[in-house]
């Protein structure tokens, strides 16, 4: 589009980096850097989401009391509700993420996403709040009540207004932080290093509001009722849509392809499948890529030729026909070699990916179970305060305020004089330590458990009813022992992740990266409510209460084995993910030469 002229020419301009050259403004102007993103409009996407994590975040640990509680459904089925609303939230991210990057653009993405959120936790407000949208009040720990569960109406409103939600929460998660990364210029040295400090102050960002939530909103969930803690949720994702609106004129914007790297992937596979019959060339040099000169018109990198995953070749094996033609053949029947190098890289990443999917699978029974122990403890904090169960997660969340600058200013820097390594050590060696710590916290959530119901065995309180009556004698803090490690997890594999895949992703999967991410968490969730129901399932028929994990009194369950079993699961995901480390090569192991293939 035309610009207004400036002091200085276009040439001049890109020489001194005034602009950044694959952004526009508002107005689709080629964006100033003096004018257009940087910290100061990044402070207003932080801004975004904080007041989202406020809003939402008390719902993923806080959910379960709600459900059973309000609405009546069984624990069993109130946490298998918390996991397939987390799981369906972050699974959204992926769709999300790829209109986002080719059509309606990241700003309006997060703006849409925004208003689902909110309508979403409106809908939630309003069934709280009014008695007619939920069933009436009933104790489901006295085996004598008769309670109703939600009627047709009830129960849809409820999930109309819960997957709104999580469509709005998976569209902040997947738009946002690329967002965010837009206000820098990745090629510029200075704009690169405040990209690095933009993403630490994002997961400050999201600590200090998730800080808020666990705290603030939950004590008023509890003490003043569900209706005013979703209300408050309502009104900080509102403020949040109207403090990232309001940067329009300070962003920049990264122009949409109308293509995506995920469809060149996808194209790969397929025609792969469709040439399965060829026979592989010798010569790597025989398969098809574009003519060299064609880089510079076209800016296209070029991948050198592994040998690696074979089979995949077949993918740029070229048909000849006597005569060349200028024009290639359909992209789902013949590829470049830079294109099937790329769905190499993806797939070497996916055995990572699934030993990941454990650990979040881990991270359910902390946000489920362990809130319901809570539940039958002392919650003393002083004389005159009681912490609330679901506030226990304030503890890694603090821990990693704390830790997080000292990781990144004073780990980082030591390990980095030790081992020559930018990051201090690898992304794979952070993930491994956080792996290794959640199979120790399952371990140490077993221990306690064991504890707490001997407490309440020998106080012949294993029938108590939680809250009506005097908790067991023991401190909720009991449970900070394994929250805190799995804090410490957090930290290491989720961010590790995210390193990870933005490193080692392609680079037209550079901005989508972080859905990998988000997939891995979302069959972390799935699974947990099929493990749930299979183990229930399993030990039917061996266990008086009707298995592990059945009924709503926690005090006569097997949640002490339910947490054995996932820290030897999580034991043995580890070794795996030890062979599969450690026959990983990073790509930048193979050098990206420019201008064709290189022969092994």
């Amino acid at each position: 589009m035309q610009e207004k002229p400036e002091v200085v020419d276009v040439k001049e301009e890109a020489d001194f980096q005034l602009v950044d050259e694959n952004k526009v403004d508002w107005k689709g102007r080629r964006a100033l850097k003096f004018k257009y993103g940087g910290m100061c409009a990044s402070v207003l996407i932080l801004a975004m989401i904080g007041f989202e994590n406020l809003g939402t975040f008390s719902l993923a640990v806080n959910s379960v009391p709600y459900f059973s509680g309000i609405m009546h459904y069984s624990i069993p089925d109130a946490a298998n509700m918390l996991t397939n609303y987390m799981g369906t939230g972050y699974i959204l991210a992926i769709p999300v993420a790829v209109l986002a990057d080719t059509w309606i653009g990241r700003y309006r993405s997060v703006l849409i996403s925004g208003v689902f959120e909110f309508v979403g936790l409106a809908l939630l407000t309003a069934q709280a709040h009014y008695p007619s949208l939920k069933p009436p009040l009933c104790n489901i720990y006295d085996i004598t009540a008769h309670c109703k569960t939600p009627s047709g109406g009830q129960e849809a409103l409820l999930f109309i207004g819960l997957y709104l939600l999580a469509f709005g929460t998976a569209g902040v998660k997947a738009a946002l932080p690329s967002h965010g990364a837009d206000q820098f210029d990745e090629k510029d040295p200075r704009e690169e290093r405040r990209m690095s400090t933009f993403f630490n102050t994002l997961l400050l960002a999201i600590c200090f509001g998730g800080a808020v939530s666990l705290t603030f909103i939950v004590w008023i969930q509890i003490n003043k009722g569900w209706d005013w803690g979703f209300g408050i949720g309502t009104i900080a994702i509102f403020l949040g849509i109207v403090i990232f609106a309001a940067g329009l004129p300070l962003y920049r914007f990264r122009v949409g392809q109308g293509t995506n790297a995920f469809n060149e992937i996808i194209q790969v596979y397929v025609a792969a499948i469709r040439n399965r019959n060829l026979p592989l060339p010798e010569d790597p040099t025989e398969l098809y890529e574009i003519e060299q000169d064609k880089e510079a018109a076209e800016e296209i990198e070029f991948l050198p030729h592994r040998d690696t995953l074979r089979f995949l070749d077949r993918a740029a094996i070229q048909i000849k026909h006597g005569v060349q033609s200028e024009k290639p053949s359909s992209p789902w029947k013949l590829c470049r070699v830079t294109q099937v190098e790329n769905a190499k890289i993806v797939l070497g990443m996916i055995p990572i990916f699934c030993c990941t999917i454990i650990m979040t699978l881990c991270l359910a029974q902390l946000q489920t179970f362990s809130i319901q122990q809570g539940y039958t403890m002392d919650t003393t904090f002083t004389k005159h305060f009681h912490i609330p169960p679901a506030s226990l997660p304030i503890i890694p969340v603090s821990f990693l305020i704390i830790i997080v600058p000292i990781y990144d200013f004073i780990f980082v820097p030591v390990m980095r004089k030790i081992t020559g390594i930018p990051t201090g050590v690898t992304h794979l060696q952070r993930i491994g330590v956080g792996l290794v710590l959640s199979c120790i916290s399952m371990a140490v959530a077993s221990v306690i458990e064991v504890k707490r119901k001997r407490v309440a065995r020998d106080n012949n309180m294993l029938d108590a009813v939680p809250i009506l009556m005097p908790p067991l004698p023991i401190s909720t803090f009991w449970l900070s022992f394994q929250y805190f490690i799995f804090g410490i997890a957090d930290m290491f594999t989720y961010v590790g992740l995210l390193q990870f895949f933005y490193s080692e992703a392609p680079k037209g999967l550079k901005s989508t990266s972080t859905c990998f991410l988000w997939s891995s968490m979302a069959l972390g969730y799935f699974a947990s409510t099929i493990v749930v129901k299979s183990v229930n399932g399993a030990t039917k028929h061996i266990t008086s209460s009707g298995g592990w994990l059945a009924g709503n009194n926690i005090n006569r369950n097997h949640l002490n084995l339910f947490y054995l079993f996932l820290s030897i699961v999580s034991l043995i995901n580890f070794f795996i993910y030890l062979l599969v480390s450690m026959r990983y090569k990073y790509r930048s192991q193979s050098p990206l030469v420019p201008g064709g293939n290189s022969k092994k």
